[in-house]
């Protein structure tokens, strides 16, 4: 715990050394929206860590992703807006708030109870006026985590499937109605059927108990490596990329599946 501490307060000096008047000139110009771009590329490499069970990798990442925490309330002290200890007093606060079952007397005796427990204290804490109950989305995620959201607050009022068939059944109902949209070249059409399809997708995901978001990640590394190595094999063989023909990719796609 003594090395955490002293480590911790050795990057927020350092952070503080950058941003001062002898420090780098980029890390001087940022300020709050100017990280944003950064802040979700690091989170991403946090999941592409995890998911890659690199875990040398993960360490590296989780430290980047703290890095931005860190410059975020770097500027907010310059500007007196909060520091690194409000930051750090406020989870600390929320974390004992949400958890009675550990830190009162509440109880809670399974992962089930525990969400219920988290999502009554949650609505508990909103002080401002809610119209409606999509009025809770944070349009901040990205649209796969927030068609997510909205069909979890529709599924908490009833209003869903009862079976994983119904969902099925949708999802090929989207796939059949954009496939009409393409036979009728109608560009707006197909666009909003895809969305449609999207949507119906991550509500299957969910359903399943899977991440969208994490699923889609898997699938796009698996993509990038299996990719990789057809361009090694291609490579190998002395051979263009660009002069292959689509059936010599192919074979060597359904190669890369096996190796």
């Amino acid at each position: 715990m003594k090395r955490s501490k002293e480590e911790f307060e050795r990057l927020l000096k350092i952070m503080e050394t950058l941003r001062g008047p002898d420090g780098c000139p980029w890390d001087k110009e940022q300020d709050y929206l100017s990280l944003q771009p950064y802040i979700i590329e690091e989170a991403y490499e946090v999941v592409e860590a995890l998911q890659k069970r690199d875990f040398e990798h993960l360490r590296e990442e989780l430290g980047d992703l703290l890095l931005q925490v860190v410059f975020e309330a770097q500027i907010a002290r310059e500007r007196e807006d909060f520091d690194i200890a409000d930051v750090l007093e406020g989870i600390n606060q929320k974390l004992i708030r949400r958890h009675p079952h550990v830190f009162q007397d509440k109880s809670a005796d399974n992962s089930t109870e525990v969400r219920q427990l988290w999502d009554k204290i949650k609505e508990e804490e909103k002080e401002e006026k809610i119209n409606s109950l999509m009025d809770k989305l944070s349009f901040s995620q990205t649209a796969l985590n927030q068609a997510c959201e909205v069909q979890e607050i529709a599924a908490k009022v009833g209003f869903d499937w009862k079976k994983t068939e119904g969902v099925i059944k949708k999802v090929e109902e989207e796939l059949t109605e954009i496939k009409m949209a393409i036979n009728e070249e109608n560009s707006e059409k197909i666009e909003e059927e895809i969305g449609d399809l999207l949507f119906a997708v991550v509500n299957l995901s969910r359903f399943c108990r899977t991440n969208s978001e994490i699923a889609l990640t898997r699938s796009i590394l698996k993509f990038r490596e299996r990719f990789k190595y057809i361009e090694k094999r291609v490579r190998e063989k002395g051979q263009d990329i660009k002069e292959m023909s689509l059936e010599g990719l192919d074979s060597l796609w359904e190669e890369s599946k096996i190796k």
